[in-house]
């Protein structure tokens, strides 16, 4: 935080190396669409550089960025609601690669599995949504969840349980009957 608020670029740069992995596909998530996520994570990273200077040196930078991603998503949200164009950008879901599957079967059932995820995540309400990518995917704490989304930590976790309870009961409405045939 020193170096950053000294202006350093190298320091910024290092934020940048360790943040913009997990930045990019929460906003990813979050948004849905990939060239929207990609514009949010420079806005995001464009924040940091115009704000550096006046963070306090206490600031977790881990969780100054995901309030400034968070509320950037939100906003743009709000946005494109009220621009009917841009509603099919909020549609399309890119589901990450599964990484280095085996055989054919499992380069199939691995993308079959991880799109079925990706889209249930997407449908949740976003209350729920933002908690499941923070803790779930995230892995941030609940605290620090708790204050990207300025909630006491009991909603937090009271969102948490409630957003994988309805996760798993979209993934089990998606289940193909025993036996794996549809009749």
């Amino acid at each position: 935080m020193r170096r950053l608020r000294r202006g350093d670029e190298g320091a910024f740069a290092e934020a940048f190396e360790h943040y913009r992995p997990r930045i990019f596909p929460f906003l990813l998530r979050y948004c849905r669409s990939r060239s929207i996520a990609e514009e949010l994570t420079q806005e995001t990273f464009l924040r940091l550089a115009k704000s550096a200077k006046g963070l306090r040196a206490d600031t977790r930078l881990g969780v100054w960025l995901f309030v400034v991603a968070r509320n950037l998503g939100v906003s743009y949200l709000r946005r494109a609601f009220l621009h009917q164009d841009r509603l099919t950008a909020l549609i399309g879901l890119e589901a990450p690669v599964p990484r280095r599957p085996e055989t054919p079967f499992e380069v199939i059932a691995a993308a079959d599995a991880t799109g079925r995820l990706a889209a249930a995540v997407a449908s949740l309400p976003p209350i729920y949504r933002e908690v499941v990518l923070l803790l779930g995917v995230e892995e941030l704490s609940a605290l620090e969840v708790a204050e990207v989304l300025s909630l006491s930590v009991e909603a937090v976790r009271q969102r948490w349980s409630r957003g994988r309870r309805l996760l798993q009961a979209i993934l089990e409405d998606e289940a193909p009957p025993a036996g794996g045939r549809h009749e």
